[in-house]
């Protein structure tokens, strides 16, 4: 008897370090946008379709931090650099993602939703330039180098949902994507969120 509960003590306590260790992982912290609404939230909203698996994990689009001059490859940028994600990078012919309607110039709010919170660095917004190809996919060189809106976070971990307002830049006409990049803390990646606006 005593060797049956020495067992099934040994079985909880294994199980209890392995639900540990996945807590604990990076996938504990996960997010993405959904004002303006993002490529992975049309997909998992059934928006958009044949977006393969990140319409069953549109919080999941991690990659490395540093962006620009570090964080996933060019081409690659709306994924994260996840190849499990490639759809994101997708331009569908430049016009296969529904767009969210701007003005160059207006106070606008952004929102993340987290399904997980995570020590932050900031949230920063990226502008596609005037003239870019949206045929094409995202690129370094066809986004503005500065980010039109930095929100700085201290280390803090932000709520379920989190919203801050920026001014759309001006000077733009047509078919833009705007990249928001979060930040993490007190790991090596970033969150990577992209989403199709009309100006």
């Amino acid at each position: 008897m005593r060797k049956k509960q020495r067992l099934g003590a040994a079985v909880v306590g294994l199980a209890v370090v392995g639900a540990s260790l996945l807590a604990t992982g990076s996938a504990s912290s996960h997010g993405y946008t959904d004002q303006p609404i993002s490529r992975q939230k049309l997909c998992a909203n059934g928006t958009v379709t044949n977006c393969g698996d990140i319409q069953w994990e549109p919080q999941s689009v991690e990659g490395p931090k540093g962006f620009p001059a570090a964080g996933p490859a060019d081409g690659t940028i709306c994924a994260g650099g996840n190849s499990r994600f490639a759809q994101l990078d997708d331009p569908r012919g430049g016009t296969g993602w529904p767009t969210t309607r701007l003005t160059g110039g207006q106070t606008y709010t952004f929102r993340w939703q987290f399904t997980a919170r995570h020590a932050t660095t900031d949230f920063r917004y990226y502008l596609t330039k005037q003239g870019w190809d949206p045929t094409r996919k995202l690129t370094r060189a066809a986004l503005d180098a500065q980010p039109f809106l930095i929100v700085p976070y201290g280390g803090k971990q932000p709520p379920a949902t989190l919203s801050h307002e920026g001014t759309i830049p001006t000077g733009r006409t047509g078919h833009h994507v705007i990249l928001a990049v979060w930040t993490i803390a007190d790991t090596g990646n970033a969150f990577y969120a992209c989403s199709d606006v009309q100006f």
